[in-house]
């Protein structure tokens, strides 16, 4: 529990970096590495989950109940 107590104040650097970001038209989601790293697996499992979702609406419309068989 000291660690925490006696740890540095990350606030301002936090601060500068996200006004520097502001001024570049950056979004604050974007401005860190970890942040755009977070925004691909998000972005990944979006596109897999629309495109299985569109996947089976059309299977469905053509009867087929599975994802593969028939």
């Amino acid at each position: 529990m000291a660690g925490f107590v006696n740890r540095e104040n990350r606030v301002p650097y936090y601060q500068q970096l996200f006004q520097e970001g502001q001024k570049k038209h950056i979004r604050q989601w974007n401005q860190t590495a970890r942040g755009r790293g977070m925004l691909r697996v998000y972005y990944g499992t979006f596109i897999i989950t629309t495109a299985g979702s569109m996947w089976m609406m059309g299977r469905m419309v053509l009867g087929h109940k599975t994802w593969w068989g028939k």
